[in-house]
């Protein structure tokens, strides 16, 4: 994390914070991202959650069209990682 945490990205979390509901992140993101930028987080984090659900990576390509490279970075950040993925995905199923 110290790699990312500073003043302007902690600055872009505040203001993410604030956003309400979806269709408020639909219009904030449509700002921040380009299209590709926000389809490439929206399937990394499908591929996050199908590899949560034991998934395999055949599975995940047909399903996502990711590319084998990107579901095992995604891999790598489920086991290695900062546990994020962990955290929402408990959130979200509560």
């Amino acid at each position: 994390m110290q790699n990312i945490k500073n003043p302007s990205t902690d600055a872009f979390f505040e203001a993410i914070l604030t956003l309400k509901n979806v269709d408020e992140c639909y219009k904030f993101f449509e700002d921040v991202c380009t299209v590709k930028e926000l389809a490439s987080i929206a399937q990394r984090f499908t591929v996050a959650k199908m590899l949560t659900d034991k998934k395999v990576y055949s599975e995940i390509v047909a399903k996502t069209g990711a590319s084998t490279a990107t579901i095992s970075r995604v891999n790598r950040s489920l086991t290695y990682g900062a546990d994020g993925y962990e955290m929402v995905f408990g959130r979200m199923n509560k």
